[in-house]
């Protein structure tokens, strides 16, 4: 690689290269800006001689060949200049290895959702005859909105020389996306791709289930990773574990994944790290301590000034009864050395004397010698005559005794004392009263007036007291009865009229019930004509002789298009090529039947009134990677003339890439 490429450099007159971010083994990546875009793009360079220079430049024509909002795609690859470089998007967030050494393992859901978006990219890609290579935790980014980026898509493997058949890089893939679910779980690295991250542990030559690791992960999660990365014990899973297996395995497990990238998003360290501010030096503020190791014999004070150009220096300073130490209005510290004795300022000139202080002043020293002997307490300001003129006084005083102990509370009896006198004995309960021919004393009813009535009870003079809601419950009572008589007289009527209790009309028993009437089956369409569709091409034509032989009823017949040295796609030569089936006149179009010859051949289907002379403004109406043999339904009937198959992606073949159309049934 020429030693003059360094940030600052321009690649092909359009790449601005901002920072190295990396250099090993003859490769550097680079965070560049792109100056046609206005956007930043991430560089990989290599030098133009290096043997993995046409693998690098082959692998970001495969990465571009799988549309995945979750890859950062592939910009442009190009050779300029004695180097060879491939252009990515620039992704912003923290990858799985830092997250997990700054907020180790993730949550069961989390990492299940986490790994199931990578393993549903990964499958598609795997559907396209396309890997990854190197699905290591460096490579999986979790941006700041919470959602998931794979890195490095093919170009990984190759700067990494890795030069592997299709299916060892499938094989490597499904190992590393068991290894990042172990990660996520444990936050240990049990893939195959090598990783900074610590590595699982073994026993016996297996690695340790993730239950054995972490307590707490779930069982269903537990098993995918055992089954996965110990082949040993494989044997549960319905069939051999695969990239889309493990995809439907973890969705399924997570449900509804609603909040999950938000909470990602919250904890991502990359969106909680602000931005570093350089702020200009401030000098250090003035250091002033008290030496208490040789303490003067008078009592006075010692102060240490920092000056602003040398060490400190000690100043012996007698302060009497009350030491005139001025507190510093600010934190900036004076040039000058220490101040005098006499309380004078090397700024603002001598203090004005201080005032004297009343006799009943709490903050006044105790008269006698001793008073320079006890300790300093907090000062109180005096102000003089002028607006800034100001010293402090400090007391000194005895410091105050420790307040009295609480009084212990007194005992309390465990029992009330016995009053004086005794106990007071239980009123006699009073007798009940006999029952008398007369009733006379019979309570309650006996109400001391009246005259008795034979029977025990006092007859009631006048008239007896209204129970409370009496009124109320007759009132309700007449009113369910008249309901009830007025729902009968209209049953009575309606039956009279022939009609139902409710008055609707009586079905008739005989006449049968409608029943819905089954769906039309569609029917294959005859008379079919065939043209091809080359809008790319020079010549406007793919073997337009051989285009009846895909509508001529014969599977082994086919039409087949040039063979291509890469295949088809935005790094491609063509974007796809087609064959436009006329059905004679406008039908509705709800099945079509292919019968292609190899696997993996990427079809979109479209329906339109009038014969198309390219697709790039049309609509299909079904995308499908289709298999040998593939029925495409269509979720609702499209109605038109003409029929345009067109090809998006070849399967391989042993020159290059081409794709055959053995025969196309449309149903209607």
């Amino acid at each position: 690689m020429p030693q003059s490429i360094r940030p600052g450099d321009v690649l092909a007159g359009r790449y601005r290269l901002v920072d190295l971010l990396v250099e090993s083994r003859g490769g550097r990546f680079y965070r560049a800006h792109d100056r046609v875009l206005e956007r930043q793009v991430a560089v990989h360079v290599l030098a133009a001689d290096d043997p993995r220079a046409t693998q690098l430049v082959e692998a970001a024509r495969r990465s571009a060949t799988v549309p995945d909002r979750r890859l950062l795609r592939v910009l442009d690859a190009d050779r300029v200049d004695g180097v060879c470089f491939v252009v990515n998007e620039w992704g912003s967030g923290t990858s799985l290895d830092r997250w997990l050494a700054a907020e180790g393992p993730l949550a069961p859901r989390e990492a299940a959702w986490l790994v199931g978006e990578v393993a549903d990219t990964i499958a598609t890609a795997h559907l396209r005859r396309v890997g990854h290579g190197r699905l290591a935790p460096e490579n999986v980014l979790v941006d700041r909105n919470g959602g998931v980026r794979i890195i490095g898509f093919c170009v990984e493997a190759a700067l990494h020389g890795i030069h592997e058949d299709h299916d060892s890089v499938v094989e490597t893939d499904v190992a590393d996306l068991a290894g990042l679910l172990y990660a996520a779980l444990t936050g240990r690295w049990a893939g195959r791709s090598t990783s900074s991250v610590p590595a699982a542990p073994r026993e016996h030559d297996r690695v340790l289930r993730p239950r054995q690791v972490r307590a707490g992960v779930p069982r269903p999660l537990d098993t995918v990773c055992d089954e996965v990365l110990n082949p040993v014990t494989r044997g549960r899973l319905p069939s051999a574990p695969s990239a889309q297996s493990i995809a439907d395995t973890l969705l399924e497990f997570v449900g509804d994944p609603t909040g999950l990238s938000d909470g990602l998003a919250a904890r991502n360290p990359s969106g909680r790290s602000p931005d570093l501010v350089t702020l200009a030096a401030l000098p250090d503020p003035p250091v002033r301590e008290r030496d208490a190791a040789a303490p003067p014999a008078d009592g006075s004070a010692v102060e240490q000034v920092a000056g602003s150009g040398d060490e400190g220096t000690l100043a012996w300073e007698p302060q009497g009864d009350l030491p005139a130490d001025p507190e510093p209005e600010s934190d900036s510290a004076p040039d000058s050395g220490p101040e005098s004795g006499d309380g004078a300022d090397s700024e603002t000139g001598p203090l004005p004397p201080v005032p004297p202080v009343p006799a009943d002043a709490t903050t006044a020293p105790p008269a006698g010698p001793s008073s320079g002997d006890q300790p300093t307490e907090a000062g109180m300001p005096v102000f003089g005559d002028g607006s800034d003129d100001v010293s402090w006084l400090r007391a000194r005083s005895t410091p105050p005794p420790p307040p009295p102990p609480l009084e212990e509370p007194p005992a309390k009896p465990l029992f009330a004392p016995e009053p004086e006198g005794g106990w007071p004995s239980r009123p006699p309960r009073p007798a009940m009263p006999t029952h008398t021919g007369t009733g006379a004393g019979f309570w309650p009813w006996d109400t001391g007036t009246g005259r008795g009535t034979g029977t025990g009870l006092r007859a009631v003079v006048g008239e007896p007291d209204e129970v409370p809601g009496r009124r109320w419950l007759l009132l309700a009572s007449g009113l369910a009865i008249g309901l009830v008589v007025l729902l009968a007289v209209v049953i009575a009527y309606n039956l009279g009229r022939g009609r139902t209790p409710l008055g609707a009309e009586p079905q008739d028993e005989a006449s049968p019930t409608p029943s819905p009437s089954p769906s039309a089956t569609p029917t294959p369409i005859t008379g079919l004509v065939a043209t091809d569709l080359d809008p790319q091409g020079e010549d406007g034509g793919e073997y337009a002789d051989l285009t009846a032989l895909a509508v001529d009823g014969d599977p082994g017949t086919a039409w087949r298009t040039s063979t291509y040295l890469q295949n088809f796609g935005p790094a491609g030569l063509k974007t796809g090529v087609g064959l436009v089936v006329d059905l004679g006149a406008a039908v509705p179009v709800s099945e079509v039947d292919l019968t292609l010859v190899g696997e993996g051949t990427g079809v979109s289907l479209y329906v339109t009134e009038e014969a198309p002379s390219g697709v790039a403004e049309l609509e299909p109406v079904a995308e499908v990677v289709a298999a040998a043999k593939e029925q495409v339904t269509l979720e609702e009937p499209a109605t038109g003339r003409y029929l345009t198959l067109w090809l998006t992606s070849l399967p391989a073949v042993p020159d290059g890439f081409r794709g055959e159309v053995a025969e196309v049934v449309v149903r209607g």
